[in-house]
């Protein structure tokens, strides 16, 4: 798959459209097969016990497809989730940064199915597994 927009493209993107998560969620890399994606985990992220919460796993997981889908098909801010599952599979980190390696599986005209690994920054464990179809607009004359 040709790559349209790079990392610095997509966090531009992110900056510019999705001001309330700026600096929260950082592409990384965009790599033949999708992106990495971090969480740049902070106070707001954590529930009781001291871990990431779901919802903040589920964010970023749901980030990750959403810019690597960008990464081919540019900046289509309607580009929209149709359905969702994720495994919660062991504590992240306490204090660490969280990072999705997202993996495009299929993306045809209408739909885009991904998959993502989450694991938390140093180790290769991963956390959370999330798999995710997103309905891709059609283009406007």
């Amino acid at each position: 798959m040709t790559i349209v927009m790079d990392a610095a493209a997509l966090n531009a993107f992110l900056e510019s459209d999705f001001p309330q998560v700026a600096g929260q969620y950082v592409i990384d890399d965009v790599t033949p097969g999708g992106v990495l994606a971090r969480l740049r985990v902070g106070d707001g992220h954590l529930r009781p016990g001291g871990t990431v919460s779901g919802p903040s796993m589920f964010a970023l997981a749901d980030l990750a497809v959403y810019c690597a889908i960008l990464s081919r098909i540019g900046p289509v801010g309607l580009a929209v989730t149709t359905n969702a599952s994720i495994d919660f599979m062991r504590k992240p980190a306490a204090g660490v940064d969280l990072l999705a390696d997202c993996r495009i599986l299929k993306l045809g005209r209408v739909l885009a199915v991904a998959d993502v690994l989450i694991r938390s920054d140093g180790t290769d464990a991963p956390v959370a597994r999330c798999s995710m179809t997103y309905s891709i607009p059609p283009e406007r004359p």
